[in-house]
């Protein structure tokens, strides 16, 4: 084997699967998005309803309401309302009618089931996505704990003031407003960042802490009653905290690191992870840059990868990052309006569109053979007027130059310093160029076959692909981390390592500072194992949710937890199934590992893997800070 593993993301980028799964629709879609609630049914301190989750999964949960009669007189009908925090929802519900919209959750009783004796209760249930816990609620319109208050009809609080921001440091920010209105009177404000809630607080100033330095926030306020009912959010206030900086064009200055993730534009499919997903999970604050990916290259030309994705999906409130729904007539929606979206919010940062990727380089054979050409069509598709306020640039992902990927390239070593040249030209000095690049150390193998030096003076990083080194498209094994740091005894291939990927580069000439370490939110497997140790035998790859042989973090941390680590990679075996992943502690020792060879920062593969709180970017941030 004198090549790099085969497929990089394949998985994840089946058109034919994104197509079908995109039929498959969460619960709140087929059971109705809005549902008004029902009118009380009983004086509203007749009832309670008290909340337990039996069990819980990391990723998901089972949650169970209680509803009791406390009153003297029969109760015919119930319903219950709560609010989950972003990234937490129902997803399948008995002996009740859930429905959600946004946040906001109704169960209202069937038909055998909705009537109570005084003293009688009943109880049903539900499984979730998420971590998080439901407040605000009300049954039958009142306070659950049978306190009263909060009769439908009740008016909800106004929005307060716009926050003014004061006392701006490195890592906090101080928040003042002013009161909101409420005829029952405000009971406390939920302070949000970036859309998320940060804190609440029963005055009106709070202090946000543990913030970045050189790094853009969005703070808007929401009052509460003391029915828990909320109001609108406030105006939104834009802040930057001191520190930092960045030296025009995307690129960081000394001492600061690019913090790079990739965003799938098929994600918005089966995965039903969108831009959004990217604030609630607090991976906003934590990043520097997003590529997206993909656009084509065929015929030559830069082309668009998923029309309807990119900029046609229509997105409704819940879906959106600031909440307010696309309309039909407007002249952008789908990602790109949600990126547009993304950078109002966090204006620190920068997102380049990515070209190619492994199913779409096969067309840069033809492009680079006129790589003016090529960067003209590609400049007028990323400069389009529609969205040219999105992007900062381009990142050509060509698998791989002068060798083998999917298919077998042979435009000579000359053909990517030419292409670069070329982009470079046609973007100017202050667009992002930068592009992705293999890992393979081999002697005589994918680093050996292209200039990557002579290209360097064009760009300004290269994402090397430090991870898919060893997979189960090598159906019996042996077992191998498939994002080893650094070699270790029995590895199965020369070369196929981090270190050993960016000491040549380094020696080929590419500076230091423009090597991104790559690091996979995901884990790849084998079945049919029964070493624990790497280096057994295998019968296939593991079964994974969207494909064999690959999983996500967020599904390996809990279903399969890590039992060990090798060459600073983590494996972990579980039956006779044997997977190998980054935790946050190996992605911690990466990015020490990255700052102690000088390396510009690094990048991951993609946010739809992480958990629904950004384990994995929190850790590429603290390791990098």
């Amino acid at each position: 084997m004198s090549t790099q593993a085969p497929p990089r993301r394949t998985g994840f980028r089946s058109r034919a699967a994104a197509g079908l799964t995109a039929l498959v629709l969460p619960l709140a879609a087929l059971t109705g998005l809005a549902s008004a609630a029902a009118a009380p049914a009983q004086a509203a301190d007749s009832a309670t309803a008290t909340y337990s989750k039996p069990q819980d999964w990391g990723t998901g949960f089972e949650g169970k309401w209680t509803v009791k009669n406390t009153g003297t007189t029969a109760i015919s009908s119930w319903t219950v309302e709560w609010d989950y925090p972003a990234g937490t929802a129902v997803t399948s519900a008995w002996d009740a009618t859930v429905t959600g919209s946004g946040n906001h959750w109704t169960a209202k009783n069937l038909g055998w089931n909705g009537s109570l004796a005084p003293g009688a209760s009943i109880t049903f249930g539900y499984n979730g996505s998420g971590t998080g816990a439901p407040t605000g609620c009300k049954i039958n319109g009142a306070s659950c704990d049978g306190s009263g208050g909060g009769q439908p009809g009740d008016a909800a609080p106004s929005a307060p003031g716009t926050p003014v921001a004061s006392a701006v440091t490195d890592t906090s920010v101080k928040l003042t407003w002013t009161a909101a209105t409420d005829d029952k009177g405000v009971k406390n404000y939920d302070v949000l960042r970036g859309g998320a809630k940060v804190a609440t607080t029963t005055g009106l100033t709070y202090t946000d802490t543990g913030l970045t330095a050189g790094t853009d926030y969005s703070y808007t306020v929401v009052a509460r009653d003391t029915a828990d009912q909320t109001g609108p959010a406030s105006g939104a206030v834009s802040v930057r905290t001191t520190g930092g900086g960045d030296g025009g064009g995307g690129n960081p200055q000394p001492g600061s690191a690019v913090k790079m993730g990739y965003f799938a534009n098929w994600g918005v499919y089966g995965r039903n992870y969108h831009v959004k997903n990217i604030v609630t999970s607090g991976s906003a604050a934590k990043i520097t840059h997003i590529n997206y990916a993909f656009g084509n290259v065929t015929g030559g030309k830069c082309a668009i990868g998923d029309a309807y994705a990119d900029y046609d999906k229509a997105y409704t409130a819940d879906q959106a990052v600031d909440g307010v729904a696309d309309t039909w007539d407007q002249p952008l929606r789908g990602n790109f309006n949600q990126l547009r979206k993304l950078k109002k919010l966090y204006p620190n940062i920068k997102v380049i569109w990515s070209f190619g990727g492994w199913t779409w380089s096969g067309g840069f054979g033809q492009a680079v053979q006129n790589p003016a050409a090529f960067a003209q069509s590609c400049y007028d598709l990323v400069e389009d007027p529609r969205w040219a306020d999105v992007f900062d640039g381009i990142d050509l992902d060509w698998e791989y130059p002068n060798a083998c990927g999917l298919s077998c390239d042979t435009s000579g070593p000359a053909a990517f310093k030419n292409m670069m040249q070329a982009m470079r030209a046609k973007f100017g000095a202050n667009n992002i160029v930068t592009a992705a690049v293999t890992a393979d150390a081999s002697t005589g193998g994918k680093i050996d076959a292209t200039d990557y030096a002579g290209a360097a003076q064009y760009m300004n990083w290269f994402n090397v692909m430090t991870y898919d080194f060893f997979g189960a498209w090598d159906a019996k094994g042996p077992t191998a981390p498939h994002s080893p740091l650094t070699s270790y005894s029995g590895i199965p291939q020369q070369g196929f390592n981090s270190a050993e990927a960016i000491a040549k580069f380094k020696a080929q000439g590419v500076p230091a500072n423009k090597l991104l370490l790559g690091i996979g939110f995901y884990g790849r497997g084998w079945t049919g194992v029964t070493q624990d140790a790497p280096g057994g035998t295998a019968t296939g790859p593991a079964q994974g949710t969207y494909e064999q042989g690959i999983e996500d973090y967020k599904v390996l941390k809990t279903s399969c937890p890590s039992t060990g680590t090798i060459a600073g990679t983590a494996y972990a075996k579980c039956g006779t199934n044997w997977w190998s992943y980054d935790t946050p502690a190996t992605v911690g020792s990466k990015m020490s590992w990255a700052k102690s060879q000088g390396l510009g920062g690094a990048f991951f593969w993609e946010f739809s893997g992480d958990t629904t709180n950004g384990e994995l970017v929190g850790a590429i941030n603290s390791g990098l800070n």
